[in-house]
């Protein structure tokens, strides 16, 4: 049974109208609700949400394993009713609801050490307290909070009255990005992350180029899932996904069988990589000739195993490199519950901005 649980109300002239709307609105972020007894339920990664309708309100429950769990779950779920019954809509949790000036999955960590492992990726090293929740195979990824250039004490989000968060002022606003978890020692207080420098880079590219000693970043998560037991792994991606691929490999068990596939600008951007016997690795050299890149035509043109249900396929690179991919993949007959996909990043047309890139 889930440890946290938080309940609210919300008066409504038309409750099951808003409750229609509600679970519309869910779907598209993997919440599917089913019918129990006389009330709606559903439950995802951060845990499970029960809907029933009054004579004149929406009664909700959210519960979770633990409490950073519930808070992001609430904070959800206040969003949407927020989006969908309007902002003066009154949410009032009950129930396990405390919590501090901080949200309960945040932590303060501070730059350790900086070094290159690659001429365009930057391993920092951060050190904070409290950090066992991060430590976990299944959830790879931290959103990291980076403070204003020449700032360096930010103001972090807070929890509001109704459970979405508060943010900062502007000027004393971090940046956020979703960043991989390259090494996690929870008992030491010490975490690594890895950072593309990416020569017209964001936030993120820019925070590692300027990390010194002793700067203070904001971390919050983990999210981001990993890969599922299968009998044979494709692991797909460009130099944002090396460290998780990297992660990925060195956590696969010892028999494991399969191809990882990393496009990267040229061989100054190989790294060793630690991988079971059967995992072959390829790196892909894209040269920045424009165009379609090389690992698209690499997983198209993959002997992949005859039995789709026997595979599964982690692919993480550009947005529409990752479109096309994803297509290719679901035409050779692979179930999306035997894949993970995710955009890490999405290129610019050239009249506008440089690339835009999020994570790495």
């Amino acid at each position: 049974m889930p440890r946290f649980s938080c309940d609210t109300a919300i008066p409504h002239d038309h409750p099951a109208a808003a409750a229609d709307r509600l679970v519309a609105a869910a779907e598209p972020y993997g919440l599917s609700f089913i019918r129990e007894g006389d009330a709606l339920a559903a439950s995802g990664e951060f845990g499970r949400l029960a809907l029933s309708v009054g004579t004149d309100a929406l009664h909700l429950r959210a519960e979770a394993d633990d409490r950073g769990l519930l808070e992001r779950l609430r904070a959800s779920v206040s969003e949407q009713l927020a989006g969908l019954l309007g902002e003066d809509v009154a949410i009032v949790w009950t129930g396990d609801v405390e919590s501090g000036p901080l949200f309960a999955d945040f932590r303060e960590i501070r730059v350790a050490a900086v070094r290159d492992l690659t001429p365009r990726l930057r391993r920092i090293t951060f050190r904070g307290g409290d950090l066992g929740r991060f430590a976990t195979p299944d959830d790879l990824h931290v959103r990291l909070y980076l403070p204003p250039d020449g700032l360096a004490a930010p103001s972090w989000p807070r929890p509001g009255p109704d459970g979405r968060p508060l943010r900062p002022e502007p000027e004393r606003r971090p940046a956020v990005r979703y960043y991989t978890l390259r090494r996690i020692d929870a008992e030491a207080g010490e975490l690594d992350i890895d950072f593309v420098l990416h020569a017209d880079g964001g936030a993120g590219a820019a925070f590692a180029r300027r990390a010194r000693p002793g700067d203070l970043c904001g971390m919050s998560g983990p999210c981001g899932l990993g890969i599922r037991p299968a009998g044979w792994y494709l692991l797909a991606g460009d130099e944002t996904a090396l460290p998780a691929i990297a992660r990925i490999l060195e956590d696969l068990p010892a028999d494991a069988r399969g191809t990882a596939l990393i496009e990267v600008r040229d061989a100054d951007d190989e790294l060793p990589l630690r991988a079971p016997a059967g995992v072959a690795v390829r790196w892909l050299h894209r040269r920045d000739v424009g165009g379609e890149g090389p690992l698209v035509e690499a997983v198209r043109s993959l002997t992949l195993p005859s039995d789709p249900a026997d595979l599964f396929a982690w692919v993480a690179c550009e947005f529409d490199a990752l479109a096309r991919l994803r297509d290719h993949l679901r035409g050779r007959g692979i179930h999306r519950d035997r894949m993970l996909t995710v955009a890490y990043w999405r290129r610019t047309p050239p009249a506008a901005s440089s690339d835009s890139r999020t994570s790495a």
